[in-house]
């Protein structure tokens, strides 16, 4: 039987930059992508390499990018364009974010970014929404 766990219930908060620090749900997230963790690597295949087989060292880590969709509530404190999302990606201001998965131990990976997209979308027949990027900036903590 599977032990899979359902997705729903994850939670995207933000620092206030504050000490100690406290989260904020951001609000209406809907779909979370990412972090891509990634490994670079470099071929260090010479003359004597085993059976002539190719052979690679580990090199930087890659943190990669967090990306969501939000019901965009354009006066929220986490959205608008003085206090939250907006304000952040203007004033490249770096802020701690938590990513919570809904585990039976509430797994939580602590992440710094910067936000670097945000792209609001309004169809006709549809909500008001809005894609976010978040460029993560060194280690993350992946407890």
């Amino acid at each position: 039987m599977s032990e899979a766990i359902s997705a729903f219930g994850t939670l995207l908060k933000i620092g206030d930059g504050g000490g100690p620090e406290s989260f904020t749900a951001i609000a209406e997230v809907k779909d979370i992508s990412g972090p891509r963790l990634s490994l670079d690597t470099e071929d260090v295949t010479s003359h004597s390499s085993p059976g002539s087989w190719e052979e690679h060292i580990g090199t930087v880590l890659r943190s990669g990018e967090v990306t969501f969709e939000v019901n965009y509530l354009p006066t929220h404190a986490t959205h608008n364009a003085s206090t939250g999302l907006i304000a952040d990606m203007v004033n490249k201001t770096k802020r701690n974010f938590q990513l919570v998965f809904p585990d039976a131990g509430n797994t939580t990976w602590g992440l710094a970014a910067l936000v670097t997209g945000f792209e609001p979308s309004e169809p006709v027949q549809g909500v008001l929404g809005a894609s976010i990027t978040l460029k993560i900036t060194g280690q993350p903590s992946l407890v």
